[in-house]
């Protein structure tokens, strides 16, 4: 299921009969749907970035272990923003995978009061998730490049 949901996010028409994506919102449950797609659209393609953040962080701090002791230790605050910056992607990269697997874009659809107020939660979980993936490929670029 995670599976079909991940390439499904890789088809730039992943949302067509899935709701009103493509169309006019009709209420508020429907324009809240696209609001919630729209965030998860927009952060969705920059996983692969995370993760190769991920992978490149790791190596450096891997290269540091493999320093003199002298040379780890003048490294000290390096690998301090590296650990933090890894923790940080690592929690990008668990918080999209979990939304998408907890995410029922079908729930409440037969009750417009419940869909509304669900939809207006994830809106926000997603929006945490853009937050934190964005926040987390920034300080990657601002750390990462600095080598």
């Amino acid at each position: 299921m995670v599976l079909a949901l991940m390439i499904a996010c890789n088809n730039e028409k992943s949302h067509e009969g899935h709701g009103p994506k493509k169309e006019a919102p009709k209420n508020g449950a429907d324009s809240l749907y696209n609001d919630v797609m729209a965030g998860h659209d927009e952060v969705m393609p920059k996983m692969g970035k995370i993760r190769g953040a991920q992978k490149e962080a790791q190596q450096m701090l891997d290269s540091i272990a493999r320093l003199p002791l002298k040379a780890q230790a003048a490294a000290a605050e390096l690998k301090s923003k590296l650990e933090s910056l890894i923790n940080d992607l690592n929690y990008a990269d668990f918080a999209m995978d979990k939304w998408m697997v907890e995410f029922n874009m079908d729930s409440a659809k037969d009750n417009l009061e419940q869909r509304v107020k669900y939809l207006a939660e994830e809106k926000l979980k997603v929006t945490k998730v853009k937050e934190a993936i964005l926040g987390g490929l920034a300080r990657a670029d601002s750390l990462l490049k600095k080598k």
